[in-house]
């Protein structure tokens, strides 16, 4: 099939079923459900491949909420990426330009992953329906993936060995702009740690008591005061999940912090948790408490893979940008209202890592209307995604697609807004048509495979991968 062919294929069979992928990610969004317990929104994705003829293996690597579909048989072995977990505290009514929750304090999906999830699934039914008009061999796999958000779904399948028949992985993200996720992110541990004293009167018995909070504050203080002396690229981010109770008149006997550290690499990651351990055992040692250190999860580092990406932006280039109506473009000016000029300028920011050789200063626009040039570049992105893990044993690559107002900040109300309108939906369904044509183009040619891998080997010369979760930590909801 002739390239031009093959796209005016891939279109037409999407667009045939859009009302249906439409509606299996507003449900999804709908759901919102948070890590590890996504039960419908995975009996969704998994049911609806099923009835499309695809092998589901539910349950895998030990995860109630992970699946993978398979289609076809023989190499190569072509992995489609879907998460559908949500966000706590996101909770919003959808179409509405001013914060409105559903539930107050509910969960919503801040980062779009109703729209992650469902565009590989229709690539993949694409792919599977191209596939069979075609008589063309290779097998589409689709893995379902949860708990993305704070629970590194994905390290803990690829410590099970789920993906160790994939040649290659793609997937995607949606974001404000079109481009190619073309550099690194952080590698990440999450580490809570538990405190446990004495509960005493806080009035008449304080000096027989012994505060697993004020063992908590002390070790939020010794690592604030590490900032100063880390590497610039790293982060370190706390939420203190137990504070010990309600009553001020109890000193408290237990409560927890939690801790998410960042690093380039997964070795800075290590070095900056030792001194962080340090200074929970000080802590505990100020206030004559005792200290638990439970690992909740970890991520590595992502590698780009150029080879893949080159395709993919081809890809990207073909189905170009959504177009708009008068009613979505009214509707984009008032989100547009809601954004302010620092997160715009972040995204730009954000934009110039990915495209060094061509300086994007102001965007007057609601929307970048055109597809980011594709540039290798050496910069990091400051967040983290478990995608890394998938990078650094089988070739991947993922793009942005343009799905929401530009400069939309994601873990947000405004994103959640947007998120079961039809300015997601349209970019939705380009990203499904990205994805599903990138792997059209490596099952027709084997050699993309063959580069891709030999990339990969040159990356990682010299470096081995470790999972960084340990054997015995299993996967936890929140």
């Amino acid at each position: 099939m002739k390239i031009a062919e093959s796209v005016s294929q891939i279109e037409k069979l999407i667009e045939e079923n859009r009302d249906t992928y439409i509606n299996l990610s507003d449900t999804i969004w709908g759901l919102a459900e948070t890590r590890f317990e996504e039960y419908q929104s995975f009996d969704l994705l998994a049911g609806t491949l099923e009835k499309e003829g695809f092998n589901v293996e539910r349950g895998v690597g030990g995860i109630e909420t992970a699946f993978i579909a398979t289609y076809g048989q023989g190499k190569p072995v072509i992995a489609l990426l879907g998460e559908y977990d949500a966000l706590p505290g996101l909770s919003q009514h959808a179409k509405t330009a001013l914060p409105n929750p559903v539930v107050p304090n509910g969960n919503g999906h801040g980062c779009g992953h109703n729209l992650l999830g469902t565009a590989p699934l229709a690539a993949a039914i694409t792919l599977k329906k191209q596939m069979e008009a075609e008589g063309v061999k290779g097998t589409i796999k689709y893995y379902g993936c949860p708990g993305e958000e704070g629970g590194s779904g994905k390290t803990f399948m690829i410590r099970e060995g789920l993906f160790e028949d994939a040649d290659c992985a793609l997937t995607w993200h949606p974001g404000s702009y079109s481009g190619i996720f073309s550099f690194s992110s952080l590698a990440n541990y999450q580490i809570a740690f538990t405190f446990k004293g004495k509960a005493s009167h806080a009035a008449n018995s304080p000096h027989l008591g012994r505060s697993a909070l004020d063992a908590v504050e002390l070790m939020n203080v010794g690592v604030n005061y590490l900032r100063e002396h880390i590497i610039p690229e790293a982060r370190v981010h706390y939420a203190i999940t137990n504070t010990g109770g309600l009553s001020p008149n109890v000193v408290q006997p237990e409560a927890e912090v939690l801790y998410l550290i960042r690093g380039p690499q997964m070795s800075d990651v290590k070095s900056i948790y030792n001194r962080v351990l340090n200074i929970a055992k000080g802590a505990a040692l100020m206030t004559e408490t005792e200290v638990d250190v439970r690992f909740d999860k970890a991520c590595s580092n992502y590698l780009p893979n150029t080879s893949l990406g080159s395709i993919m932006h081809k890809q990207l280039e073909i189905y170009g940008i959504p177009d708009y109506d008068q009613n979505e473009m009214k509707f984009a000016e008032e989100i547009h209202q809601q954004i302010t000029a620092d997160d715009i300028q972040n995204t730009i920011q954000e934009i110039n890592k990915l495209t060094p050789n061509s300086r994007l200063k102001t965007v007057n626009s609601t929307f970048l209307e055109a597809v980011l040039p594709f540039e290798e570049t050496t910069e990091l992105m400051f967040g983290s995604t478990d995608v890394g893990d998938v990078s650094w044993t089988v070739p991947t690559a993922q793009f942005f697609g343009s799905c929401f107002v530009f400069g939309t900040p994601l873990h947000t109300w405004q994103l959640v807004s947007q998120g079961a309108t039809s300015l997601a939906h349209k970019g939705m369904l380009q990203a499904a048509k990205v994805l599903a044509g990138t792997a059209w183009e490596i099952l027709q040619d084997p050699e993309i495979v063959k580069q891709a891998k030999d990339e990969l080997d040159s990356q990682t010369e010299g470096q081995t991968y470790d999972c960084p979760i340990p054997e015995g930590v299993t996967p936890s909801p929140l």
